[in-house]
């Protein structure tokens, strides 16, 4: 079966209980559940505790740490993959590759059915502005889009005592509403829930995705043999804009949703460049 053409689209649905991998029980929505964090996370614990009040969840996780790895995927390597259990139930599956390869084999190997939805997160961090682009947790969202599934990712400001379990009830909160919309077709979203909105919820704000560079400074050591190392850091932040971005959003004590594609086209410009009659050279 050609699972690429086998595009879901998830009810909403009162709360039921887990999936039992064991007995194969399949209910109506199928969550396919990954993040950048590694499988241990609890951030992702929170988030599979929350989605199963939704629909049958499926672990499929990187087994390490790969923030920050973008949308790379492994093909010069073969990928390991490993059972998990919590006791006697089954999670999902460890992957020794990146969140976009654990989305990939997940939908064409581990799933019984196609999923009506892949979610991506908690992630320890914002995930907001051009830092989208470096986001292996918002890799794993797109690469269930290119799939035809509605995905979501979903992050929470970096904090020692991040309270992922709140966090993990707003997201909730917030797919339910998604999925109740039923758009014509699926879509991708972006979800990134601040610090303060955790203590005095403001509300959500819908806005597009900033722009503004961060800092790209360096902090230059010497390690004991003599040779230089440099740690990267996002500083400066930003600086603030009039125009409202999840990034200013944010900085206001905001949850923000943001609708996201892949299509990376600059459709603007493509009528002009049409025009320029451009040709290769002799």
């Amino acid at each position: 079966m050609n699972r690429r053409r086998q595009v879901g689209k998830a009810p909403f649905l009162p709360a039921i209980s887990p999936w039992n991998f064991e007995k194969g029980i399949a209910r109506s929505v199928q969550i396919l559940l990954t993040n950048d964090d590694g499988i241990y996370a609890p951030g992702l614990a929170a988030l599979e505790r929350e989605l199963q009040q939704l629909g049958d969840v499926c672990v499929v996780a990187p087994a390490t740490e790969q923030s920050g790895v973008a949308h790379s995927i492994t093909f010069l390597s073969p990928l390991i993959c490993k059972e998990i259990y919590d006791g006697d139930r089954k999670r999902g599956w460890a992957v020794e590759g990146s969140p976009a390869d654990c989305v990939k084999i997940g939908v064409f190997e581990f799933l019984p059915k196609p999923p009506d939805l892949v979610v991506s997160g908690i992630n320890g961090g914002l995930n907001a502005g051009i830092n989208v682009l470096y986001s292996g947790t918002v890799a794993a969202a797109i690469e269930g889009a290119f799939f035809g599934f509605n995905s979501i990712a979903v992050s929470l400001e970096y904090n020692e005592h991040a309270q992922f379990d709140r966090a993990a009830v707003m997201a909730r909160g917030v797919i339910e509403q998604i999925l109740a919309h039923k758009t014509a077709e699926p879509q991708l979203y972006n979800l990134n829930i601040p610090t303060a909105a955790i203590a005095e919820p403001k509300g959500m704000v819908v806005a597009p995705m900033g722009v503004a560079r961060y800092g790209e400074h360096f902090i230059k050591r010497t390690d004991p043999r003599g040779r230089s190392y440099y740690w990267a850091t996002n500083d400066p932040p930003p600086q603030p804009t009039s125009e409202q971005t999840d990034l200013t959003a944010l900085a206001a004590g905001y949850v923000t949703l943001t609708p996201l594609q892949f299509d990376m086209t600059k459709s603007s410009l493509l009528t002009e460049m049409q025009q320029w009659n451009l040709q290769l050279p002799d």
